[in-house]
């Protein structure tokens, strides 16, 4: 009777005071606030805390921790991401949470006697695993930026781990697909393993992880790096081959960065630094294609195609050599973002003929980087917002569920560079600038990012994707400032990506018609047909101070404000 009360509490929870729309091609415009997640109850919990006159950070907290109950393929309390804020006043800031490798970290670690690469050591498995740093993310976010008491901001995520809700199609199918990975690196057993298969609309309810949470809001980071959370991910790590020890967790530190910051023609572009990739590369490929006539050419016109490609084709090259841990190498950030440097490249580019990308090479410069991660954009009704990309890299991250904590943990040392010049689990390269080291931040992709116009907040926007992620985030931004689409419409866009190695053009089922390949083939660029890219959550400013929001439609994704 209970579990009955409890989904009809969801529906309605679902639906009060809220305008909601699922995956509408009509872009909901909202006067308050608002908030764009991969989940509806993520979303509703995030609305409800605005409503309670929560800010856009106090909303964040709520979301992440409601994330890593509703989302678990890629919301966390076991992983970690990227955090970048604008004031309502203009003021800016990036917070790193992403993880860091362990203490017992070494640079061969997944190699086997011949020097070659051992894939499933970095992708499944205690060992795969980076030391998490979310809940010291949410914990630094609050202590700067927070109003509302952290206990609140918990409560929701706790109430939908105790009681449960009740999960999508999606869900369901991933649950079952997984079934046999959750098995084979749970022996203990997990919440999410059961005899049958489960099916739109069951319960899903987590009482380990509901406890986790409890402890978190009673302790805040105490409650999950020391005492009993941390007694736990020890433990886990000494049932299978994992390294993670108790000094890893006590001395990890989100840290607060400055962020990049560019324009494209009169937009400021403001996005995360390294050890994330995303804003100098999106910085990188705007300042690249700004001199070129994209309005005039057309929303994926052949030069508009050609023009971005051999752009992501030179960006790319330089992600793969000069991008790292700051903390552990020093990335050339003022040359990589150079307007003068990026504009000069690709005027000695021919649009003409595909570039091969073998005969691209990184820049030189004296002295001298999941799919399932997921974001959510927020803005608050004073105008302060939050873009956060969050992840455990793949989907469910390293399928390893903390025994007794009830929470999955990330496999986010494979976003290291295992062996010079091996492709991780996206086909990224990487060099000695991304090389594994004892307490290094792994190179990140995640590109969270907020626009201002004439001194004005004008978007807030970023996706989940692993290497995609740039390239969407680009996409989405020139979709509404050179093409005037709105936010619905920017995120509902079919995409395509190209990032240097391998050769080839990803494109979605309906990116880039057919007249158009047909001539990019002609002319030496290969076509490669794939599934969705992305999942961009965006909210767009309008002139009247409306925000206008955008859910991608590829997933159960949600907009709702007030």
């Amino acid at each position: 009777m209970m579990k009955h009360l409890w989904l009809f509490a969801v529906v309605c929870y679902i639906t009060a005071s809220c305008t909601t729309s699922k995956h509408s091609h009509d872009a909901q415009t909202f006067k308050n606030g608002a908030v764009v997640t991969a989940h509806p109850l993520a979303s509703t919990v995030g609305v409800d805390i605005l409503q309670k006159g929560g800010n856009a950070t106090d909303a964040a907290i709520a979301v992440q921790f409601a994330l890593a109950v509703v989302y678990p393929n890629a919301g966390n309390i076991g992983g970690g991401g990227f955090l970048v804020y604008r004031s309502k006043d203009g003021e800016v800031a990036a917070l790193d949470f992403r993880e860091k490798a362990p203490l017992g970290a070494t640079r061969d670690m997944y190699l086997d006697k011949d020097n070659n690469p051992i894939t499933d050591l970095s992708l499944y498995g205690q060992l795969a695993a980076g030391v998490p740093g979310a809940v010291a993310g949410m914990d630094e976010a609050h202590k700067k930026y927070g109003s509302l008491p952290w206990k609140d901001l918990l409560a929701p995520a706790i109430q939908l781990a105790k009681q449960g809700f009740p999960i999508t199609a999606q869900q369901a199918s991933e649950f079952n697909s997984y079934k046999e990975k959750f098995q084979q690196h749970n022996k203990q057993g997990a919440a999410i393993i059961k005899d049958i298969a489960w099916k739109e609309g069951d319960i899903f309810v987590q009482n380990e992880l509901a406890e986790t949470m409890e402890r978190i809001a009673q302790h805040g980071r105490d409650g999950f790096y020391k005492g009993q959370t941390a007694d736990y991910i020890v433990a886990e790590m000494k049932r299978g081959n994992g390294i993670i020890s108790h000094q890893d967790l006590e001395e990890y530190q989100a840290i607060w960065r400055t962020p990049i910051v560019g324009y494209y023609k009169s937009n400021k572009i403001i996005s995360m630094p390294p050890p994330s990739s995303g804003g100098i590369a999106l910085l990188a490929l705007l300042q690249s294609v700004e001199n070129y006539p994209l309005r005039q050419w057309g929303f994926q016109a052949d030069s508009t195609v050609r023009a971005i490609v051999e752009a992501e084709r030179r960006v790319y090259a330089d992600r793969a050599t000069h991008l790292g841990d700051p903390d552990y190498y020093k990335v050339p950030v003022t040359e990589l973002t150079n307007a003068e440097f990026n504009q000069s490249r690709m005027a000695k580019v021919s649009l003409a003929k595909a570039t091969d990308s073998e005969e691209v090479k990184a820049s030189k410069f004296a002295g001298y980087e999941s799919e399932e991660t997921t974001h959510f954009s927020i803005v608050d009704k004073d105008g302060n917002a939050v873009s956060l990309t969050t992840t455990i890299n793949g989907s469910y991250g390293s399928c390893v569920w903390v025994g007794g904590a009830g929470f999955l943990l990330n496999n986010e040392m494979d976003d290291f560079s295992v062996k010079p010049g091996s492709p991780n689990m996206y086909g990224l390269l990487g060099g000695k600038a991304n090389a594994i080291e004892a307490g290094k931040r792994m190179l990140s992709a995640m590109t969270p990012t907020i626009v201002e116009k004439d001194g004005k907040l004008k978007m807030v926007v970023g996706t989940p994707g692993g290497s995609t992620i740039i390239t969407s985030v680009l996409q989405t931004i020139l979709n509404v400032l050179e093409f005037d689409m709105s936010a619905q419409e920017s995120v509902n866009a079919a995409r395509f990506h190209h990032q240097w190695k391998p050769d080839q053009i990803d494109v979605e089922e309906k990116a880039i018609d057919a007249k158009t390949r047909a001539n990019l083939e002609k002319d030496g660029y290969k076509i490669n047909k794939r599934g969705p890219i992305g999942r961009v959550e965006n909210i767009v400013v309008l002139p009247d101070g409306r925000l206008q929001t955008g859910a991608d439609p590829r997933g159960d994704d949600k907009a709702m404000g007030y």
